[in-house]
This record gives C-alpha cells, structure tokens and sequence, in this order.
C-alpha cells in the first residue's frame, strides 16, 4: 500500500472513531437530559430513533457513497467479531429482573441472546484468524446477533409503559430510557448493529481468501473456509 493510501485509510478511522465517540457522549448529554424519558401512553420514540439511525446511516452510505462503501469493504473481520464480546453485559438484564427492576419476559430472551453472542465472540474470532470457519457458519452467527438485537428493542417497546393508566407496581422498561441504561438502546445496541452491518459487507465483497488478498489492500489476519 502506498503511502498516500495508507494515510487515507487513517484519516478515514479516524473519522468513524470520532465519529463513535461523538455519538456515544452526545447519548450521554441527552439521557442526562431527559430527552429518552417517554410520557405515559406513548411508544419510546426517542430511544428507538437513537437506537435505528447509525445502522441506517452505514446502510444508506453503503448504498449511496462509494467511498465508504470501499471503507467498509477492507474492514478486519477478526476485529468486527471481537467487538461483539461488549454484549456479556447482557448480564445486567438477568440480574436487573431477578430484583424486579425489569420485566423478565423482556430481560430473559434479550439478555440470554446477547450472552449467547458475547461469550461466542472470542471463540469465531479465534476460527476465523486460523481460518477454520466456514462462510454458512459465520453468516449464521451473524444472523442470530442481528435478530438477537432486533428482538431485544422490539421486546423494550412492547414492554414499555405505553397505557396512559399504568397498573400501579407493573415492571416495565421504563428503566431504559434513563441513564446509565439508556446508554445500551441508544448507543451500544446501535453500535454493535452496525458492526454486523460492516461483517456482512466484508462477507459480500470476499471472494475466497486467495481472491480477497489478491484484491483487498492491507494486512489480513482473518479468513473464512469454505
């Protein structure tokens, strides 16, 4: 790679580390703000926009910019994979419902599916850099931490209290729209959607291992069999 190629390559990780930390202290101020707090008898509209517009934004640029959709194409699956581990802290749900503070039919499936998915991380992690794991393996695992993420906002909506006569006592989801946990919907569930979002974009443009070295500028340490 040229020298000018790489500085490029850095000043684009620059722009999306910036870009991630930037939107991580801006859902900090707002949930310090109250601006996630949603009135009785309506749907938390304000935590579902935080959590559905970066993965929107990465799929509309994919589509639109080809720029980034070349960024986005020479990204390190080994280290897309990894970042998944953050989602162990799906703990917090199970332990936030056995004291009642969350509803276990919300907690139970979204804090499962996210364990199931942190837990995994480091170990696809280590197939791929040996380049043990096949294509069909990996867009399963992929696939199952897109529904798992899906699910859990959809249950945190349903779960909400949207009655404008809420049942006095009632567990609801209420707690994720204040902070320290609203920062999971509006900024970690958002993040690590669109971390998947880059994975199936590396997977689409990989053409075999052989082909993608041949193709793809930069080092790479992970691969997929098959």
């Amino acid at each position: 790679m040229s020298t000018t190629g790489a500085g490029t390559t850095s000043r684009r990780i620059s722009v999306a580390t910036g870009g991630t930390i930037a939107w991580f202290v801006l859902m900090v101020v707002l949930g310090r703000a109250g601006s996630f707090a949603t009135p009785a008898g309506t749907p938390p509209v304000a935590v579902g926009l935080a959590a559905a517009l970066p993965p929107v934004v990465a799929l509309a640029l994919l589509g639109w910019s080809h720029r980034f959709r070349g960024w986005a194409r020479t990204r390190d699956l080994h280290l897309l994979t990894t970042l998944q581990a953050w989602r162990t802290g799906g703990l917090a749900f199970l332990a936030l419902a056995a004291v009642g503070a969350l509803p276990l039919e919300f907690a139970l499936p979204a804090g499962l599916g996210d364990v199931l998915v942190g837990i995994s991380a480091p170990i696809v992690a280590t197939l791929l850099a040996r380049g043990a794991l096949g294509r069909s393996a990996y867009l399963a695992w992929t696939a199952f931490g897109v529904v798992d993420l899906v699910l859990a906002v959809t249950l945190g909506v349903l779960y909400s209290d949207r009655t404008a006569d809420p049942v006095p006592g009632e567990v609801t989801t209420r707690l994720m729209s204040e902070l320290p946990m609203s920062i999971v919907p509006t900024f970690f569930v958002p993040f690590l959607l669109t971390m998947h979002v880059l994975t199936l974009t590396v997977l689409r443009a990989s053409r075999g291992p052989a082909d993608r070295a041949r193709h793809e500028p930069g080092p790479r340490t992970a691969t997929l069999s098959g």
